[in-house]
């Protein structure tokens, strides 16, 4: 058969010989690029996969870099933080310094007051100057802000975390399941079976007691004939030395007195002894109880009837008993407990709040609550933006006159209160020979500081760094696998690049000889 019009083995060769130009075309691009999918019909399907990756790795690296930065964030916010503590400190040493007043003069005092006001003013400055790219930290601008915190209730909220995720504003509700107790024994007022009678309030001979609280030991001798009222005076003059006070039941002398401790809490304890007594304990009807298990404190307004409540077990006898803690539900979940704070600490909320008295220790009463309506500072760590993938922290304003918040005698004070003319200055802690409450504040300053340093230690160490690590893992692996899918494997295209080069080269002389191939008919025209 020869034909001139179709030449089928010209157009078989053209086709094959595009199929090799295509081939080499693409093992060119490849080579050239790096890439084994250059574009979508390179593989369909791996071209998917790939640029969901790319977008997980884009989020990943983001991640990572946002961590770093939150590190530096916090890194230099502790570092102010540290300058904090060592002025603290100084001004702890300062104090005690000045409380040791029959070894330092009026003019050391006050030199040691001058140091106090300036390591306080400059408390203030760094809480007032530490930034970190323009962004204020330890003025109160990563606080929260809360909203209808009644003081009747609450007396200080420290909000450390909190999650606005669809609410505009997070509803914190406090109710109080068990009461707050002070450590306390009851002293009897009026034994008639004791011989020699025991009443009308006073003592009927010479009695030494030993008195123990949180804060020490002391010992009071009392002569026959002492009033319960005298006995409540010499208890309270030494309460900062004990941590225990005293009063009379409502009844007056002869309902008898208590012994409280001066704070509430497990923490607290009241121990009265009497020292050498003899060994018939009915001796001068010496009879201390306390309340039985953990219940409320009875009310004695209409009269203490001690035998009504020995008899019916509400009072046992003890030389010894120990306060309890606040237990109360904030938003349905039992907080912890600690004297008159409660506590809590979830992922979507993180809080710390002192009850006031009345919250506290009354379980019947009605639960409070307040919204915090914004603030914090919010650090996006994961890929996508979601609560899962997001942390809040709040650090609140370590300026004087928000440190050390410490109560006494239903007052507020804080650490700008020990600056001079201020209520708790060395002046006038001199002049009323108690330094109590300035040590309380001191203290109370401190552990704010050490708090807030460790609760930021902890969220860099178990959070931040745990998720960078976690993040740098997650970049590795997806970058392998994208690495498995989109790039070119080098061995693999260089040797189909010799392939499609022979099959180029063989395919252009095959149409040659294809071409030539018609040009035969010739012959058969003579």
């Amino acid at each position: 058969m020869a034909r001139i019009n179709t030449n089928v083995p010209s157009i078989v060769a053209q086709a094959n010989l595009r199929r090799s130009n295509a081939e080499l075309d693409l093992r060119l691009q490849r080579l050239s690029t790096g890439l084994r999918i250059n574009r979508g019909k390179d593989d369909p399907a791996g071209m998917i996969i790939s640029e969901r990756i790319t977008t997980d790795l884009k989020g990943i690296e983001q991640g990572i870099k946002n961590g770093e930065r939150a590190a530096s964030v916090i890194a230099t916010t502790e570092a102010a933080l540290t300058e904090v503590a060592d002025l603290l400190n100084t001004i702890k040493a300062l104090m005690v310094e000045a409380a040791n007043t029959g070894a330092n003069s009026p003019e050391e005092r006050d030199a040691n007051q001058l140091q106090i006001d300036s390591a306080i003013q400059s408390i203030t400055r760094i809480s007032n100057t530490a930034t970190f790219g323009g962004l204020k930290l330890l003025n109160g601008n990563l606080d929260y802000v809360t909203s209808g915190i009644a003081s009747s209730a609450i007396t200080k909220a420290r909000i450390f975390s909190a999650s606005f995720i669809n609410n505009q504003a997070v509803e914190v509700e406090v109710d109080t399941v068990a009461s707050a107790q002070t450590a306390g024994l009851f002293l009897n007022g009026d034994a008639p079976g004791a011989n020699p009678p025991y009443g009308n309030g006073a003592i009927q001979s010479t009695t030494t007691i030993r008195i123990e609280g949180s804060r020490g030991v002391q010992e009071l001798t009392f002569t026959s004939g002492t009033s319960y009222a005298d006995i409540v005076t010499a208890v309270n003059s030494r309460t900062e030395l004990t941590g225990v006070t005293a009063e009379l039941l409502t009844g007056g002398a002869t309902s008898g007195l208590v012994f409280r401790s001066e704070k509430y809490g497990s923490n607290e304890f009241v121990s009265v002894t009497r020292v050498g007594a003899p060994a018939d304990s009915s001796d001068n009807g010496w009879a201390l109880y306390k309340i039985a298990g953990n219940a409320a404190w009875p009310d004695d307004s209409n009269g203490f009837n001690w035998a009504s409540r020995i008899s019916s077990g509400n009072l046992v006898s003890a030389d010894r008993d120990t306060g309890q803690d606040v237990q109360a539900l904030i938003n349905g979940t039992l907080a912890t407990g600690r004297g008159l704070t409660v506590s809590i600490n979830s992922t979507s909320l993180a809080l710390e709040l002192d009850l006031h008295e009345d919250l506290a220790t009354d379980p019947s009463a009605t639960a409070t609550t307040f919204h915090i309506t914004e603030g914090g500072s919010l650090f996006q760590l994961g890929p996508d933006i979601n609560a899962l993938q997001q942390v809040s922290i709040g650090v609140g304003s370590v300026a004087a006159e928000k440190l050390g918040g410490t109560l006494d005698n239903g007052s507020m004070f804080f650490l700008s209160s020990l600056m001079k003319g201020q209520p708790n200055s060395i002046e006038e802690n001199v002049r009323n020979g108690d330094f109590t409450t300035a040590s309380d504040i001191i203290d109370r300053a401190i552990d704010e500081i050490s708090t807030l340093r460790g609760r930021l230690g902890a969220f860099e160490r178990n959070v931040l760094e745990t998720n960078s690590r976690s993040l740098q893992a997650a970049f590795e692996n997806l970058t392998a696998s994208q690495s498995r899918i989109r790039d070119a494997d080098f061995a693999l295209e260089t040797s189909q690049l010799t392939r499609a080069q022979i099959l180029q080269a063989s395919g252009t002389t095959v149409l040659g000889l294809a071409n030539q191939q018609s040009q035969s008919v010739l012959q058969l025209l003579g």
